[in-house]
């Protein structure tokens, strides 16, 4: 009995190191070609093999997807997957936020992939009452991008492309930030006016680049203000998020309320790509490079202005 219960005790030893271990390696644990993951609800989620039929309901787990290898896999996406080009070949299963379960099921996945918000839990339990696994990924912050790569990384069978990409993402936060010379504020909606806060990834892109988001000290992603508000914080620059290219100029920029903003008043306008900038995705590096430039062209506020239009 003494050694039985020596070897029980062991046992729970071990498997309690493996726990952990898998928790220290991004939430996955192998055995026997099996997948167990510990997803960012903390949720745990099982694949018998590395998943071959992969529903994304995320923009940002779509460009990921792809940029991981991985592109082939992806056989659902939403209205809004938009990157790269590619992805819009592959069928639209409608929104990604409250998806149409039947919809997502059409498609026959063994993994779906979704961002994670309450609706979203609530459409993850719907598909594994139906047998389909589903994994809720948070994608908020730069950090993470990294995290979420290698996730799908293993558990699409990619996970060197995963660590790698994974990597990239660490070096670009690793760096100090530039030096602050332009102020900024994101404006992302205008009536009721809404901005960007500091726990968005836009404002750790702003960062990055070398400006500062007057609105950082705001702790949500995102915020409503008064135009007032952003009057009195007097940004050198207002910067707006555009699907289309070339962007059209701001809407709201001839109204006559906006005209208590020095910014608005003098045209001084960033204006950035929604595929880019809108979610944190595999090519931060890019953006943070090319927002740099933008700062420093003629026209709106920095060393040597800001520039007007992307």
């Amino acid at each position: 009995m003494r050694l039985w219960a020596h070897r029980t005790q062991l046992a729970g030893l071990l498997a309690l190191a493996a726990v952990a271990a898998c928790r220290r390696e991004g939430g996955v644990a192998r055995g026997d070609g099996a997948l167990t993951v510990i997803d960012d609800a903390g949720r745990r989620v099982e694949l018998h093999a590395p998943a071959r039929r992969i529903v994304s309901l995320s923009p940002a787990v779509t460009e990921l997807l792809f940029a991981l290898g991985a592109g082939d896999r992806v056989v659902g996406r939403t209205t809004w997957c938009d990157f790269p080009p590619a992805a819009r070949a592959v069928p639209s299963v409608g929104d990604g936020l409250n998806p149409n379960i039947e919809a997502v099921a059409a498609r026959r996945p063994d993994l779906v992939v979704l961002y994670r918000s309450p609706l979203n839990g609530t459409a993850a339990r719907q598909l594994e009452r139906l047998g389909i696994a589903a994994v809720l990924v948070r994608q908020d912050r730069l950090e993470d991008v990294g995290r979420a790569a290698r996730l799908l990384g293993r558990l699409a069978g990619v996970e060197a492309s995963g660590d790698s990409l994974a990597a990239s993402s660490e070096r670009l936060l690793a760096n100090p930030p530039a030096a602050s010379h332009v102020s900024l504020a994101f404006v992302v909606w205008d009536n009721p006016p809404m901005v960007i806060g500091g726990g968005s990834y836009l404002d750790e892109l702003a960062t990055l680049a070398g400006a500062r988001n007057v609105f950082h000290d705001v702790g949500s992603a995102s915020a409503t203000v008064a135009i007032e508000t952003i009057a009195a914080r007097d940004p050198d620059a207002i910067v707006v998020l555009s699907d289309t290219a070339p962007a059209a100029p701001a809407a709201f920029a001839g109204r006559r309320e906006w005209q208590a903003v020095r910014a608005v008043r003098e045209r001084r306008f960033v204006q950035l790509t929604g595929s880019l900038y809108g979610r944190p995705n595999s090519r931060a590096a890019e953006a943070v490079a090319e927002l740099r430039r933008l700062l420093a062209a003629p026209g709106a506020g920095g060393p040597g202005g800001a520039g007007r239009t992307r």
